[in-house]
């Protein structure tokens, strides 16, 4: 059972005659951007930008030194996790520029965004870029956010109910094998990119994002061979796949998976869909950091184009503004969001509870 209508609405708003409470939605979103905008936190920081940018040019010096000057050793295991977390907080910054976040021209936005996520990340921007923006647009929603369609995990109990032996068998212990899929859910992105690029896809300057990823995705495992040879070679890629999968995954996973679904024909407001279907996670400067922003999941869905280190400050008016509207605004520890996560696809996969239950929506449903 999906959640109702009613589950997006305070109380007030489903006392209005009908036609005025979606009219009222739509000026609740109008009413915060206008706050958010006065604060100036919709302007650029390029200062910020050219840190985090000259930060990750140091980031891959060190770390091409340290692959040589180690040389052929069991340490290249941990210079391979090095890297993964290099080329994660690369896609940070590439996510950040398609969301237009760091230059006001829309091309160099764009350009940036292509050539870090192609030639650094190995991720096509154009394949990104199409699936995202889907998903932005409609969060957890059936049928729209590719982000909850069925592959090797489920995550609507309906369509883990179709599946059938193995699959059926292995869906059921989903929640279980949740952190080995990240692990591999890397690789799945390097596939996804070369196979949308060579298909096309509607992809703009398919050619140029073809180039750069062969260099990212051949040269860079190419010159791990040429530095420490087939077995330390081999340990090394294993090691930076292996991480690079669970780094990014993990800082994705926790922002909505578990939170409410919405029906493919569910009609809700842009302010209550994007609340509502995000999840927060709390700590302060290392989380943030750690997260690339995304921790502030909530304020980002709200306001895309805002500079990710200007969303803790919009963190506090959004609470104080969803708390007045009667909206629940969900926050929570990234261990604690990890196992609510877990225990939402252990259910979807078993089909012993109802997935879309959200204790605090359901306070809003009507009878």
């Amino acid at each position: 059972m999906t959640l109702t209508e009613a589950t997006f609405r305070p109380t007030e708003a489903r006392r209005k005659k009908p036609g005025t409470a979606q009219a009222g939605h739509a000026s609740d979103y109008t009413d915060l951007a206008k706050q958010i905008k006065a604060m100036g936190l919709l302007e650029r920081r390029p200062i910020w930008y050219a840190i985090r940018c000259t930060l990750l040019i140091a980031a891959y010096a060190l770390g091409f030194v340290l692959l040589f000057a180690v040389g052929p050793s069991w340490w290249q295991i941990a210079v391979g996790v090095y890297f993964s977390i290099v080329f994660t907080q690369s896609a940070f910054l590439a996510h950040d520029s398609a969301h237009r976040q760091m230059f006001e021209s829309g091309k160099r936005n764009e350009w940036f965004s292509r050539v870090v996520g192609n030639l650094f990340v190995g991720l096509s921007y154009g394949w990104w870029m199409n699936k995202h923006s889907r998903h932005h647009a409609n969060p957890n929603t059936v049928g729209k956010d590719g982000d909850i369609t069925p592959g090797a995990i489920a995550f609507v109990k309906e369509d883990a109910a179709v599946r059938t032996g193995a699959a059926r068998w292995l869906t059921a212990k989903q929640g279980y094998y949740f952190f080995p899929i990240l692990m591999l859910s890397g690789i799945d992105l390097h596939v996804s990119a070369v196979k949308s690029v060579l298909r096309g896809d509607g992809i703009k300057h398919r050619w140029v994002e073809g180039s750069l990823l062969a260099v990212r995705l051949i040269g860079f495992p190419v010159l791990v061979f040429i530095a420490l040879g087939p077995v330390f070679g081999t340990a090394f890629m294993l090691a930076q796949l292996f991480t690079f999968g669970l780094y990014m995954g993990g800082s994705f996973a926790p922002n909505h998976k578990g939170m409410p679904i919405i029906a493919e024909d569910q009609k809700v407001d842009y302010l209550r869909r994007q609340v509502l279907t995000s999840r927060n996670i709390s700590g302060r400067y290392g989380i943030a950091t750690a997260m690339g922003g995304l921790n502030y999941q909530i304020e980002h869905h709200l306001f895309p184009n805002m500079p990710s280190i200007n969303l803790r400050k919009a963190r506090p008016v959004v609470i104080a503004y969803c708390e007045k509207l009667g909206v629940p605004y969900t926050e929570t520890t990234l261990v604690r969001s990890y196992a609510i996560v877990v225990r939402y696809l252990h259910r979807v996969g078993i089909g012993s509870a109802d997935p879309f239950e959200c204790p605090a929506a359901a306070s809003y449903r009507t009878a």
